[in-house]
């Protein structure tokens, strides 16, 4: 589940809106950057706090400049989690944004994106994201995937993955701890079908720290 890491140090909008653009694809606001001409692209799939997010955005901007046309969905529908608000708690929105509700419209958006000729797919999830990513990770819509300080991730969702996976994770995370990365590092490791798997603990970090 979510917990009070996820919402603590939120994303800083400051103006700060990237070198790429947003279209409409698929039927969703997507933030996009990077050569319309690469067949290689990357979802960037949020944390709570949306596909504005400035420091996501940078990420975006820089995967773009390795080759890749780098596609970030506003699969919130412009309606992000917001700090402080005491009418609606984190459960209340997490109700209304099921990450696994989500894959099925990224689902979607990735078919959106095959038909203007991107002929692979990765998908890099952020704490929310990281569970849309993995549900994504189970089907033959991506090729490779990222969890970064997933939140919601289970053994069982581990033991399903169908494409080479990293997973990255904070020595400071109470929810997706070192504990809970080495026994996913086991079931990679245990799969029949020899999934390529990469995983990694940063130190002196906590839950975040990707991108904020």
């Amino acid at each position: 589940m979510l917990g009070p890491k996820c919402i603590t140090n939120p994303a800083v909008f400051n103006g700060s809106g990237g070198i790429g653009h947003v279209v409409n694809i698929g039927g969703l606001n997507t933030y996009v950057t990077g050569s319309s001409f690469s067949l290689l692209s990357i979802i960037l799939i949020s944390d709570i706090f949306g596909y504005e997010a400035p420091n996501l955005r940078t990420i975006a901007d820089k995967s773009a400049d390795a080759g890749f046309f780098v596609a970030v969905p506003d699969f919130f529908h412009g309606d992000p989690f917001v700090s402080g608000n005491p009418n609606r708690t984190i459960e209340d929105w997490i109700k209304d944004h099921d990450p696994v509700k989500a894959s099925v419209e990224a689902k979607s958006f990735i078919e959106a994106l095959r038909k203007k000729g991107v002929s692979s797919v990765g998908a890099a999830g952020f704490c929310w994201g990281g569970k849309v990513a993995v549900e994504l990770s189970k089907t033959d819509y991506i090729q490779a995937s990222v969890l970064l300080l997933p939140s919601r991730v289970t053994v069982d969702d581990i033991k399903e993955v169908k494409v080479p996976i990293s997973i990255l994770g904070a020595e400071l995370d109470g929810m997706t701890s070192p504990k809970v990365l080495k026994q996913f590092e086991e079931v990679l490791a245990a799969k029949s079908d020899n999934v390529d798997y990469f995983i990694k603990v940063f130190q002196n970090v906590s839950h975040g720290w990707t991108v904020r």
